[in-house]
């Protein structure tokens, strides 16, 4: 009776190391990844949370009604208090700030394939620093490959929009009227620059948002590859 106890035992922790030992072994399993896979992973991974990105801001209210919006630059504040009195120009502040975030929401498409064309010239040690980096890793990469040509590409679309939405017409009226206020330092009527800069802020917090979620929702990760490359960070 003893010995068929002990043997009993003896398969059970067996069969437990068994297990135990499987379980690892499928861990391990799904932790090889190659470098070919963790660039191509990187890739997917970056081109979904940048296009997604730039997607949503372009949306009605991506910008306008959301933590992106973009707030009128302190002299272009002061600008609209000295004019609240003026007939016409009572509810400007609130006109223009609607007016240059649909110009910015107009303009965010235009990221897409921008940030597609950096991701395709990312190189493999690229691709690990940035699985092995920081939360925000994957949107410094883009912000250090892209920010120029995405300003070159959002500014004159910024300013077509803001000539579409009204802006540049609303803006200049106020410029014009604010200038001839005596002793005022004059205000510049074109806000372009400024417009293109913050958007372009408000996409890089954006598509931040995006990685971090990418890294730390496994449900995020919506392919075996990213999954199977994300599970080394995890």
């Amino acid at each position: 009776m003893k010995i068929a106890f002990f043997a009993l035992v003896s398969l059970l922790s067996f069969s437990a190391c068994n297990a135990q030992f499987d379980k690892l072994l499928k861990k391990v399993k799904t932790l090889e990844v190659s470098t070919e896979d963790v660039a191509t992973g990187l890739r997917e991974a970056l081109t979904k949370g940048a296009v997604q990105g730039s997607e949503l801001l372009h949306q009605r209210d991506g910008y306008f009604k959301s933590i992106y919006k973009i707030a009128l630059p302190e002299d272009a504040r002061q600008v609209c208090n000295k004019l609240r009195v003026i007939p016409g120009f009572s509810a400007v502040e609130d006109e223009v700030s609607e007016k240059i975030n649909r110009a910015a929401e107009d303009a965010a498409i235009r990221a897409k394939p921008i940030f597609v064309d950096a991701i395709r010239q990312m190189t493999i040690q690229d691709a690990w620093n940035i699985l092995k980096g920081s939360d925000d890793a994957a949107t410094l990469y883009l912000k250090e490959t892209t920010t120029q040509a995405l300003y070159d590409a959002f500014q004159p679309v910024i300013g077509e929009s803001m000539e579409k939405v009204g802006a540049v017409q609303v803006w200049s009226a106020a410029v014009n009227q604010y200038n001839q206020i005596p002793f005022v330092k004059k205000a510049n009527p074109d806000m372009s620059d400024y417009v293109t800069r913050k958007a372009l802020d408000g996409l890089f917090l954006k598509i931040a948002e995006e990685e971090l979620n990418i890294r730390s929702n496994v449900s995020a990760r919506t392919s075996d590859l990213l999954r199977k490359v994300f599970a080394r960070q995890d």
